[in-house]
This record gives C-alpha cells, structure tokens and sequence, in this order.
C-alpha cells in the first residue's frame, strides 16, 4: 500500500475503527493500542484489501481479530487479582448480576444463527447505522433494519425461556 492510500485510509476511518474497538475493550489506553495495531497490520500486510466489502469492515474484521487475540493473552494472566475490582465503590452483588447477564446474552447471541448474530452485533457493539450494516451484506437499509428487530425478538425470546 502506498503512502497516500494509507493516509487516507487512516483519516476516513481512524475513528469509526476507534469506536468500534472501544466498543469492545472498553479501555481507552487498549482501545488507542490496539486501533493502531490494526492500521499498521492492514498497512503492512502482504495481502492487499481485495476491494470485496467496504475498507471500514475489513479493518474491524482486523481489529476483531487482534482484539480476540489480546483477549487469549491476557486470559492467561487471569488468575492474579484484579486491583482494578478492589478499589471500586460499586456494589459487588450488582457488578456480578450485571456481569453475569452479560455473560448470557454473549452466549446466547454466540448460538444465535446468521445473519441475526452478526447483525445485533454491529449494530449494538460496533455503533453501525443500518445504511452501514446495509452496505456491509450488499442488502438495503430496510433489511438491516428487519433483521436486527428479528435479531432482537429471538435474544429477548431464549433469554425469557431461560435458555441459559
């Protein structure tokens, strides 16, 4: 990739990749890392952008990938205590119940079949308006839309008969 592709690349989509990686680490510092990370792979990588989706989508198929990555790395060090958990006024049954739903709607949604998996998931995780989620399946914004709803009906659907 040439210079000048790659700064373009760079500014028209710095942010939206930002945005999406901060929607799942939720760190600003790994955030910042890792949205770095991805440019400079998609920059230096042998293969080139095929041209085949949108650049957005496949810098954060990159990002996906480097943040499940980081995740696998980081699993390794988690039988140290969390410092982070001890210093916290929040109310530990809460934190559990909150972290413990989450936990469900991620497995739920993991057994969830496509194109309603990936769908909830750009739009609630990634922030994509349903024009992009559109454009990413070469469908219209309406079927974004529909399937999303769809999406949503069948996770609230397995999470009332307590599927997990």
């Amino acid at each position: 990739m040439d210079k000048k592709t790659a700064e373009g690349l760079y500014d028209a989509c710095y942010m939206k990749v930002y945005s999406y990686v901060m929607t799942l680490a939720k760190d600003q510092n790994t955030a910042a890392e890792l949205t770095q990370e991805t440019f400079y792979r998609a920059m230096t990588a042998k293969q080139t952008f095929r041209g085949e989706a949108e650049c957005y989508s496949w810098l954060c198929a990159i990002a996906k990938n480097l943040f499940i990555d980081e995740k696998r790395r980081s699993a390794k060090y988690q039988d140290e205590p969390d410092e982070s958990l001890a210093d916290t006024d929040t109310d530990i049954e809460q934190s559990i119940t909150d972290s413990d739903t989450s936990f469900r709607v991620h497995i739920l949604l993991h057994s969830m079949e496509e194109p309603y998996k990936e769908v909830f998931e750009l739009r609630v995780f990634g922030e994509l308006s349903f024009a992009q989620i559109g454009k990413i399946f070469q469908k219209t914004e309406s079927w974004a839309r529909v399937t999303f709803h769809r999406a949503r009906l069948k996770l609230k659907e397995r999470m009332d008969n307590n599927e997990i």
